[in-house]
């Protein structure tokens, strides 16, 4: 390639260069052959805002990570928050599927945001997560109840041994079954509080209480305050209780 040619295609790639440099460069917008005089600012506008006014920051969101790996049975999972005394604070979950919990690389995830069932803060502390497993049991609805109710003892509980969870490595659980009820309907709770399975979906009811029928069944019987109803729950041993562990909240 001669000289003559070099110099003319570096001519033309600089020419393009300037031109593209050129077209990125903000074009200045033109002023007015007039521009209006400006009015000063007041004073007053320059104070500050008083600081009683202004938006209070938000305090600092409070979320514990829970991880667990479920017990191997098939079934939905209850799980609470405890204080260092075993004093049930929250119900976290209750007859939860597993696909509600996030999936971790070796375990099911969750998430607690500081506060107990009544939604208040709870203050800074150890405390422990712990649930169970519920699997298959069985309801049988009786109807109107034939025979007669258990005395009006909405306290009364069962103990009943649980599964023991293999992965664990303990033996069968024993624990406390007691019955509940809302505007939902009535349920199986643990003795303190956390609910366990849905027994009925009857609403405005006003007593529900339990007795032992067999090693592995419990009679409930509920009422609106008109007549009793009377249910059988079969296989009330098939749940096995999981563990968290202990962790701190700040």
């Amino acid at each position: 390639m001669t000289t003559k040619i070099k110099t003319a295609i570096l001519t033309v790639f600089l020419a393009y260069a300037a031109l593209a440099q050129k077209s990125q460069t903000p074009t200045p917008s033109a002023m007015p052959e007039e521009a209006p005089s400006l009015s000063p600012i007041p004073i007053e506008s320059l104070t500050p805002t008083p600081a009683s006014e202004q938006t209070p920051s938000a305090s600092p969101a409070r979320s514990i990570r829970i991880s667990f790996v479920p017990p191997p049975l098939e079934g939905r999972i209850s799980l609470g928050i405890y204080d260092s005394k075993g004093k049930l604070l929250r119900v976290l979950h209750h007859e939860a599927d597993l696909n509600e919990f996030k999936i971790g690389a070796d375990a099911l995830v969750t998430q607690w945001d500081g506060k107990n069932d009544n939604g208040e803060d709870l203050p800074a502390g150890r405390y422990h997560a712990r649930g169970y497993l519920v699997g298959s049991l069985r309801v049988e609805d009786l109807n109107q109840a034939a025979a007669s109710p258990p005395e009006n003892n909405s306290n009364a509980s069962v103990k009943v041994n649980l599964m023991a969870n293999p992965l664990a490595n303990d033996k069968p659980t024993p624990v406390e079954l007691g019955t509940g009820f809302d505007n939902d309907g009535s349920y199986l709770k643990t003795n303190d509080g956390l609910r366990l399975f849905t027994i009925s979906k009857s609403p405005n009811l006003s007593r529900v209480s339990l007795i032992r029928k067999g090693d592995k069944s419990v009679d409930v019987w509920q009422t609106d305050g008109t007549v009793f109803h009377q249910f059988r729950i079969s296989n009330v041993d098939q749940m096995m209780a999981f563990d968290c562990g202990e962790f701190e909240l700040k």
